[in-house]
């Protein structure tokens, strides 16, 4: 289970930054250890970072936004990510996302009122013969029908 971190201040976010100003390309570190830290990327994050690496707010913001594994927002305390690559469509992912969505009340990216649980879509897991696959915490789950993920969501609370 995971738990939800604590908020960061900015003093705690400058020293993450320092921390890894020595790296080559340190930016996707820091975003890393910064969401590792807090849950996601703080948005008060990208201004410090801007001035840290010399660059541009909105270069900051290009790279959170590119890359699907950065949250610009904290989840719930469980995530389930629901791979939407076609191996899993054709074996019922589409039906398997609506199903969750609608007995939730979610839209993707959304979180349970409770703030257990948090559906994301997630672009393949490496699992296309164990089609449809989830991820729950990260760790994969193969071949989930809908029996399987109402288990995995009453596990996670939701």
């Amino acid at each position: 289970m995971q738990s939800t971190p604590p908020a960061l201040s900015d003093t705690d976010m400058r020293d993450i930054i320092s921390d890894h100003l020595h790296l080559e390309g340190p930016l996707l570190p820091i975003l890393h250890a910064l969401q590792e830290a807090a849950g996601h990327v703080p948005a008060d994050a990208t201004a410090l970072i801007a001035e840290a690496l010399n660059i541009s707010k909105a270069e900051v913001h290009g790279v959170i936004s590119f890359y699907h594994d950065f949250r610009d927002h904290p989840t719930g305390r469980h995530v389930i990510r629901i791979c939407r690559a076609e191996a899993c469509q054709s074996m019922g992912a589409n039906a398997l996302s609506e199903a969750v969505l609608a007995k939730l009340g979610l839209d993707w990216h959304g979180t349970t009122a409770n703030g257990a649980v948090t559906i994301e879509p997630v672009y393949c897991l490496g699992m296309c013969a164990c089609a449809p696959a989830a991820m729950v915490d990260g760790k994969v789950v193969g071949r989930v029908d809908a029996a399987r993920m109402a288990k995995l969501l009453e596990e996670a609370g939701a």
